[in-house]
């Protein structure tokens, strides 16, 4: 039995601001009788990019995109580049995108850039690994992919048309109260290799309900013998509770045994029907539904360098913009964290964010979305901190140092953040020893990129570090203060 593959949703930076490129990226591999291949889902939304005017008097918004897939061993394998310019509309509207690439089995790392081509400094990027495991002798699954609509083709050459289907991807995973269906599209490969006995397929709807998965929908559906055998399936969920939920589909045999099994986690917005979640905590009456929709938002964005692991979760609850949903997130959290004092654990923690946000202010976003700003939050006040202004052949930088992580169990604990673009405040995090945290082997060249003739070893590929004269202190700073 294969191991079950929970198909990521690749969400474009939890740190972006409210105006900062926003996107909605997702990614599907597939097969045919010749060749495996991925597809990249992109969903822009208009109202964070962007548009220009055009004679007509009709907008239209333009990105870049670029796009990288690497092998386990760091061989670039595919690079793509090219610039993607919307419809033309009467008012911003959201725009979207795909893109198809041949690929064969492996582990690969997936890394994504977009920027707005009339402001550069609006982007947005990320990075994933994945891989792809497709066995041609036996039975097999493609991926699940989530479509927010799906219509007979009329034009086969749509990029959007898969198997006669025109299918439009579902931003974020996210089903807001107006969402009646959900709506999946895969692919079964190699069915007339079966031997024994019929297929089916089951697909099962889940909610965890204290720590345990909880069925909450199930159908299953009989397979015919073909090479490639195209499935649509759809579930109601206009009664489903808000909640995160977790699809799981599986190939079994007639004997009940699983050939091979994907899963794809998603999230759903519908307060109508909360009262009949058991697991709803949250009344009309707490403190939590009086904020506002800016501070329900800010409050989101202040918690996030708590949650990484919620990243997606997060970023959907700010696209979908529904205050119930935030309100019960946003309760859910705080209440887990200070079951007693929830109000008063908020209002302090808030006090701190806001403070965070007022110190670390470089013009792009709040002040806690910064670098330093996120290690302020997530790991405190740093023990010791050194800036450095006017250091030869190189931007200004600050250097953090904790003499103790808890969590971690790890001493001695250094971030280093540099401003490359001068801009007031606007540094970001160039290299740390902190687990888990970027660490870059070559942040000294970085750091001094205007001395490449003083690299030392002379090997800019391959080097790690500078030569040491009496002006240049980063690395002695870093690695002894």
């Amino acid at each position: 039995m294969k191991k079950l593959l929970l198909l990521p949703v690749l969400l474009f930076s939890l740190w972006n601001y409210s105006s900062a490129l926003d996107a909605s990226v997702s990614f599907c591999t597939f097969q045919t009788p010749d060749q495996t291949y991925f597809e990249v889902y992109f969903h822009f939304f208009g109202k964070t990019i962007n548009f220009d005017t055009l004679s007509t008097g009709e907008l239209q918004a333009g990105v870049e995109v670029f796009i990288m897939v690497k092998k386990a061993e760091e061989e670039i394998v595919l690079v793509d580049k090219y610039n993607l310019h919307s419809p033309k509309f009467t008012t911003r509207k959201d725009f979207l995108d795909l893109k198809r690439y041949s690929l064969g089995n492996g582990e690969y790392t997936l890394f994504i850039k977009v920027s707005d081509l009339q402001n550069p400094d609006n982007k947005t990027q990320f990075e994933t690994p994945f891989f792809i495991s497709y066995d041609k002798t036996s039975p097999t699954l493609s991926d699940i992919q989530l479509v927010a609509s799906l219509k007979k083709a009329e034009d086969e050459q749509n990029v959007f048309v898969k198997s006669g289907f025109e299918l439009e991807p579902q931003a974020y995973n996210f089903y807001n109260k107006n969402t009646k269906v959900l709506l999946l599209y895969h692919e079964l490969y190699n069915t007339h290799l079966q031997e024994t006995g019929a297929l089916k397929v089951d697909y099962t709807v889940f909610k965890k309900v204290n720590n345990e998965e909880k069925e909450i929908l199930k159908k299953s559906k009989t397979i015919q013998p073909s090479k490639v055998f195209p499935v649509v399936q759809s579930f109601n969920i206009d009664k489903l509770p808000s909640g995160n939920y977790l699809l799981k589909v599986e190939l079994v045999e007639e004997s009940g045994k699983i050939l091979d099994k994907k899963a794809i986690i998603f999230q759903r917005s519908n307060p109508e029907y909360d009262e009949a979640d058991e697991n709803n905590e949250t009344t009309t009456e707490d403190f939590f539904a009086s904020l506002s929709p800016e501070d329900m938002e800010y409050s989101l964005r202040a918690i996030a360098p708590l949650l990484e692991d919620q990243a997606d979760f997060i970023n959907s609850l700010i696209a979908a913009g529904v205050k119930r949903s935030q309100q019960m997130y946003l309760s859910s959290y705080w209440k887990k964290r200070a079951p007693k004092e929830t109000r008063d654990a908020y209002e302090k923690y808030m006090k701190v964010a806001r403070a965070v946000d007022q110190q670390f202010q470089s013009g792009f976003g709040h002040g806690f979305e910064t670098d330093r700003g996120y290690v302020y939050l997530k790991y405190g006040r740093p023990d010791d901190m050194i800036r450095v202004d006017d250091e030869p052949s190189a931007p200004p930088y600050e250097i953090w140092s904790y003499n103790y992580f808890p969590e971690t169990n790890q001493g001695n604990v250094r971030f280093l953040f540099y401003n490359p673009s001068l801009s007031p405040g606007n540094f970001t995090l160039l290299h740390s020893n902190a687990r888990g945290e970027r660490s870059n082997p070559q942040w000294q060249l970085e750091l001094y990129r205007d001395a490449p003739n003083e690299i030392d070893g002379g090997n800019y590929i391959d080097g790690t570090d500078m030569q040491d004269n009496f002006g240049r202190r980063a690395a002695r700073y870093f690695n002894d203060f």
